[in-house]
């Protein structure tokens, strides 16, 4: 049977970076477990275990080198893929084999490896982030001062700029940041806690030695790269871990489907574009059309991450007593995917964000088209001044303004309020064109852009300026 005969994750082919997904494989999760009997080994030796130097070695030298057809066969007869591994770990040590797993449970294998592979992928997820904020970044700055229409329920509202509203997405995002690396600097390792978390088969290991019982849980961490353990767990460390991770991929998810739900809508206004490639088909029936099928896998993307959200909060909340094992097949699905997922979100949020098209004069055209309503105010202020009746002016200026709403929704044509004013002797001296000036209704959208860049962007620039991570391929 041939690959294309069976399912094939499109998490894995078509959406997340080759580096998340082998992040995420057999093969980096068996060799995690490995290096995780190797830790523990050593720190037993160190503690006075009679353990000796040529079986560390003997461990050391099979790290990577996983016998997956041996393990599958275990597997099938021992029905505990632990075990399973444990066992082909031992055939390739046969020196190790009375020491591998010495007085753990298999969640020290799982769960520590977990924890460090949610570390990795969130510092990848963190660096890809901090790209996108930088991408975003930069637009605002060049569009800072392009003023456009804004939007409050869908409805032409008082002008902002483009740059402006870039900060607004882009904000979201650095709160996400902000949310991925208090994570990170909370994730603890699950340590060598034992069967149901008490360290009992360790205090019996060390003969009642409480001191060496503790120091064999730190230093197990400090191998894994953690600063400390998690103070209580029970077979597992709390699930409520994973609910948190959930978290904050649900809210770069909601972050990014925002985004790209904003200029899905500016696409339909011509405004503003996604990148379009030179020879990329946009329909095979319409061959005009320019879809924004970048930002729509987006949104497509991160309904998936807010689905799964729901699968860490109903396993936190179903943990019986020290663990149950029904998180075990819903874990494997969730986290992996979850983290996949993200990472996709955000490779095509960086390509999008890098080439994002923008078209002023249609953007200019709209102004001109709302912007007559939206200066009466103006308007009237400036009659007034030059002594006019307040009450009067206002009747004045509505009924204008009635019959040049008519002239545009009824008979489609242009929106002729200023002309009706200029006309009107009411409104004799009144110098329209400043008053019709855009830039004096965006208020301190231009100075607000460059005050968010300094405050927010540049010390994310500098915290991951020397932090790269390779681009995903965008699979159109």
């Amino acid at each position: 049977m041939s690959e294309n005969e069976i399912y094939s994750n499109p998490l894995v082919t078509r959406y997340a970076s080759r580096a998340m997904s082998q992040l995420w494989s057999e093969q980096r999760k068996i060799a995690t477990w490995r290096r995780l009997w190797l830790y523990l080994a050593e720190c037993e030796r160190e503690l006075g275990l009679d353990i000796s130097e040529h079986q560390l070695t003997e461990m050391r030298n099979n790290l990577d080198q996983v016998d997956f057809d041996r393990a599958a066969k275990y597997e099938r007869d021992l029905r505990h893929d632990v075990m399973a591994h444990v066992h082909t770990f031992a055939d390739a040590c046969p020196a190790a084999r009375p020491i591998i797993h010495l007085g753990a449970t298999s969640c020290y294998v799982t769960d520590n490896a977990d924890l460090m592979l949610m570390r990795e992928s969130l510092n990848l997820l963190a660096v890809r982030l901090a790209q996108v904020i930088d991408e975003l970044a930069k637009f605002a700055a060049r569009h800072a001062d392009l003023s456009c229409l804004a939007f409050t329920h869908l409805q032409p509202a008082q002008p902002t700029t483009i740059g402006k509203r870039a900060c607004l997405w882009n904000y979201d995002l650095v709160l996400d940041l902000q949310q991925t690396e208090r994570l990170l600097g909370d994730l603890a390792a699950r340590g060598a806690k034992g069967t149901t978390g008490t360290q009992a088969s360790f205090l019996e290991l060390f003969k009642g030695n409480h001191d060496k019982v503790k120091r064999l849980d730190q230093m197990v961490a400090q191998r894994m790269g953690f600063d400390r353990t998690l103070p209580v767990t029970g077979q597992t460390y709390t699930r409520k871990i994973d609910s948190r991770l959930l978290d904050v991929l649900s809210g770069i998810a909601q972050s990014a489907h925002k985004i790209a739900t904003d200029l899905r809508l500016l696409a339909h206004r011509k405004e503003v574009e996604e990148p379009f490639e030179a020879n990329q088909i946009g329909s095979s029936a319409m061959a005009y059309k320019r879809n924004p099928m970048r930002s729509e896998r987006i949104c497509g993307l991160a309904r998936f991450v807010f689905s799964l959200q729901t699968s860490t909060v109903q396993t936190a909340a179903n943990q019986w007593m020290e663990r149950t094992l029904d998180d075990s097949a819903n874990r494997r699905l969730v986290i992996p995917q979850a983290l996949m997922a993200a990472d996709a979100i955000l490779i095509l949020l960086k390509n999008v964000a890098a080439g994002l098209i923008v078209y002023p004069q249609v953007i200019a055209s709209y102004l001109d088209a709302e912007l007559p309503f939206m200066a009466t105010e103006n308007i009237l202020m400036a009659a007034v001044a030059k002594g006019g009746d307040r009450q009067a002016l206002h009747e004045a200026i509505r009924q204008h303004s009635q019959l040049a709403s008519a002239q545009v929704k009824q008979h489609g044509k242009p929106n002729d309020l200023i002309q009706r004013l200029q006309q009107d002797s009411r409104f004799r001296g009144i110098d329209f064109k400043s008053v019709l000036d855009v830039k004096s209704f965006v208020g301190r959208a231009p100075q607000q852009v460059a005050e968010f860049i300094a405050e927010f962007n540049e010390p994310i620039r500098a915290r991951y300026r020397d932090r790269n991570v390779a681009d995903g391929e965008v699979v159109v």
